[in-house]
């Protein structure tokens, strides 16, 4: 078995509580019938574009709150940090990250952005010192899963495909990451996603009980 001394990790729906059920609250706090901010932002073409452009940072956050809300028909104010009241820290794989990281192998975060003004969804939690590379997409103008920010995450990893396991919550940023030969991860359940990481690491990350 190849061994792995790479951990890359996307941060809302694998550090942080479903970014789906997060909108679900949403939906339900605005009066919005379920499922409706996922549709914008996933369906609706010109939601799904200002998403991507709100990713790459082509568009301010500001901007994108404005437009969006329109989409949804509501006041956009503010909409990105209203949309993520619900979305809470996941102190289990955060520890097993920790756990991963204190035995020597380096751990990264891989993160599509969402801006950072006026909500900063990393406000608070020292990416930088708590991890040994740190990629949000804005910064480098492209999102994944665009094939070019994963070769960049690999440089800033310092690392090889075949030496990382890559976790992320949606299926469709995978493949490129399987391109380069990085094991991964579809993150469904943090108590699943440990169990993966402890397998493709051969590291024991939780106690037993």
């Amino acid at each position: 078995m190849t061994h792995r001394t790479g951990l890359i990790l996307d941060f809302g729906g694998v550090l942080t509580t479903s970014v789906p059920a997060c909108a679900a609250g949403f939906d339900r706090r605005a009066g919005l019938p379920e499922g409706t901010f996922l549709s914008v932002i996933a369906k609706n073409p010109e939601g799904i574009a200002l998403y991507a452009d709100l990713e790459r940072g082509a568009i301010t956050q500001t901007e994108w709150n404005e437009r969006t809300g329109a989409l949804l028909g509501i006041d956009g104010t503010n909409l990105l940090g209203t949309v993520l009241e619900d979305l809470h820290l996941e102190p289990s794989v955060i520890a097993a990250a920790q756990a991963v990281r204190a035995a020597g192998i380096k751990v990264g975060i891989f993160s599509n952005s969402l801006g950072s003004e006026p909500c900063d969804p990393y406000l608070g939690h020292d990416l930088a010192a708590n991890y040994d590379a740190v990629l949000i997409s804005e910064h480098y103008k492209a999102r994944k899963p665009d094939p070019v920010l994963y070769q960049t995450m690999l440089d800033l990893m310092d690392l090889p495909g075949t030496a990382c396991v890559f976790v992320d919550d949606t299926a469709r940023n995978l493949p490129p990451a399987k391109e380069l030969g990085i094991a991964t991860i579809l993150a469904t359940d943090p108590a699943d996603t440990i169990r993966q990481m402890e397998a493709l690491l051969g590291l024991r990350l939780t106690e037993e009980v």
